[in-house]
């Protein structure tokens, strides 16, 4: 393992303070005698020389296939945190689709490669959600206890690893007041997908407001206001029809056909049993014959499709804006298909409809609070039996797990049909 320096100690920006056991035994004494800080406690599972922790994590030094460019990388975190920092033990972390396009440069933000972790050349560590459980508290931290769990406050945290220090706690964390009756691999897939479709849900168009009007002026209108989503398998998918539910509407929800009848027709039931009121295939989407479906689900337009949710792009995208109602609103925060979509101009003009882009990075840098606030209610909203957590293929992580296990989750994300999401379960790290 490379020698780091003093003046490697700190990482800026606040994510990750730590001191490799390569350090000469002066200099790791040195490091202990540092001022403003406070001492680390608790045992850890794997400890090197001088009580220093061991972890575990993936880095990439360069953009690439998550299978060509990922390394597992071990290091040691000094037995010591500076004032307002934690020590964090991953419990489980979830391998979303902008993880992987972050690994591959294609994201809209792109990680900072840095020396301080010791690897060979600057490296970044992947992962943008998870639920961690504090093992140690520094001085000055007033939010957090040991013992207690924990999700970071904004992405590009780095979770794909086994322990991480999270400097200035009290803001870059976000306790869970209570995990009581709740799994880690439940909490742990909350701040990104159900985030995403709880604000798309209700920050562009007030659809339980519209509701309200429509019964008021139509007390024989058979439920509440509609919106549609293409990729209402996705994990944003499936929160927004539960949210939906909880919200009294009604959705149109689009997935793509199985390889069998009985596949597609068992993930429709799925969804159906989430809440979701119609659930089609793309095809039938489509399909010409879904204008009269429309219609009749509309009652002829009384009842209108207000919101539409793009995560698809290409045909899928256009079809969506053509069954908003008028003055509808498109909010797109995904290009799954990788193609482009036609703004047909009839609709855009005659319908006066709006098209938004949702970006759930830049709403949390923008709404802090906000983002703190949904969290918890959709935490509590589990912890009460009324939201399910998305469905996971779970890949267990311990001190022994091989390299290449890791990166073939990884890579796996973004690869044909699965049961669910990707989800690293931390055992004995």
């Amino acid at each position: 393992m490379p020698a780091l320096g003093p003046q490697a100690l700190l990482q800026p920006g606040g994510s990750t303070w730590l001191l490799c056991s390569a350090l000469s035994r002066p200099q790791r004494l040195g490091a202990l005698a540092r001022p403003l800080t406070a001492p680390l406690t608790a045992r850890r599972h794997k400890s090197g020389p001088y009580g220093y922790t061991q972890a575990k994590t993936l880095v990439f030094s360069k953009f690439g296939e998550p299978s060509d460019v990922l390394h597992l990388h071990t290091h040691s975190i000094s037995p010591q945190l500076p004032e307002g920092a934690v020590l964090l033990r991953t419990l489980a972390a979830p391998v979303n689709p902008s993880d992987v396009n972050t690994i591959q440069g294609t994201y809209g933000v792109k990680p900072q490669f840095s020396p301080l972790l010791g690897t060979p050349e600057p490296s970044a560590i992947p992962g943008n959600e998870g639920i961690f459980e504090v093992v140690a508290v520094g001085a000055g931290v007033s939010s957090l206890r040991r013992g207690d769990w924990a999700i970071p406050a904004t992405t590009g945290f780095g979770t794909l690893r086994t322990h991480a220090v999270a400097e200035h706690a009290d803001r870059t964390l976000i306790p869970v007041p209570s995990h009581e009756g709740l799994t880690p691999a439940q909490v742990a897939t909350v701040s990104v997908n159900p985030c995403s479709a709880y604000r798309m849900l209700r920050d562009y168009v007030d659809l339980i407001a519209a509701s309200v009007a429509s019964f008021s002026k139509d007390p024989t209108t058979p439920g509440g206001t509609w919106f549609l989503q293409n990729g209402a398998n996705s994990g944003v998918g499936r929160a927004a029809i539960q949210l939906g539910r909880l919200w009294g509407l009604r959705s149109i929800n689009i997935i793509r056909a199985r390889p069998t009848e009985a596949e597609t027709e068992a993930l429709k039931a799925s969804l159906t049993s989430l809440g979701a009121t119609v659930v089609l295939t793309e095809a039938e989407f489509l399909d010409r014959a879904f204008s009269t479906t429309l219609k009749s689900l509309t009652r002829d337009g009384r009842d209108p499709v207000l919101l539409g949710l793009n995560c698809v792009g290409g045909k899928s995208a256009t079809a969506v804006v053509r069954a908003l109602s008028p003055k509808g609103t498109m909010v797109t925060y995904g290009g799954m298909s990788r193609q482009p979509f036609m703004f047909p101009t009839g609709p855009q003009i005659f319908k006066r409809l709006r098209f938004e882009g949702f970006w759930l990075s830049e709403w949390a840098r923008e709404n802090p609070g906000e983002k703190r606030k949904t969290i918890e209610e959709i935490v509590a909203l589990m912890r009460d039996g009324k939201f399910e957590a998305a469905p996971v293929e779970e890949v267990k992580w311990n001190w022994e797990t091989k390299e290449e296990v890791l990166k073939g989750a990884v890579q796996g994300t973004l690869e044909g049909f699965r049961s669910g999401k990707g989800l690293f379960v931390f055992e004995e790290t």
